[in-house]
């Protein structure tokens, strides 16, 4: 299960970078396209933008800490992943997207110094965001229904079968 993890999170780290080369290459000149409407309707547009920071553009030019704290929480993320491996499959697939979306930004911040974003929502305002970001939003919702719904039910478990051990 472990290669096929790894093998998984190669691709989708591929993908994330893929969209990004794309978005160079293709959106670039551009600025910015309509992407996704229902009449005159818009919903997504595609815009090139380079952050700096982080979310929202927050922390500009800090480059050094958005490289060092994204490792940290990676290192982090797989040590969680290998030491809860066995605790709850929700656990592990959000914990795997979140690391895997902290790499894929990572690279951009190695590579070019910032990362490349590109889906800008159009039905609110909203930050223009990119394949690794929603990697790493979809794993904070899992986790957030996690903590709250799943590991309570598990320490309850473990809980009541340590009280029978004890007796």
């Amino acid at each position: 299960m472990v290669i096929v993890s790894i093998i998984l999170g190669i691709i989708m780290i591929a993908l994330d970078q893929l969209v990004k080369y794309l978005t160079v290459t293709s959106l670039k000149p551009k600025g910015s396209i309509d992407f996704l409407h229902i009449g005159k309707f818009d919903i997504m547009d595609l815009t090139y933008v380079e952050n700096d920071g982080a979310i929202f553009g927050s922390m500009s030019g800090q480059r050094w800490f958005l490289i060092g704290f994204p490792l940290l929480i990676i290192a982090a993320g797989i040590f969680v992943l290998i030491k809860y491996r066995k605790r709850s499959k929700l656990l592990n697939v959000a914990v795997f997207l979140f690391v895997i979306g902290g790499i894929g930004n990572l690279i951009d911040r190695i590579r070019v110094g910032y990362v490349i974003d590109m889906f800008d929502l159009q039905l609110f305002e909203f930050a223009v965001f990119n394949v690794a970001d929603i990697y790493v939003t979809v794993a904070m919702f899992l986790l957030i229904f996690y903590a709250f719904f799943i590991d309570p039910k598990i320490e309850k478990k473990i809980k009541a079968a340590e009280e029978v051990k004890d007796e």
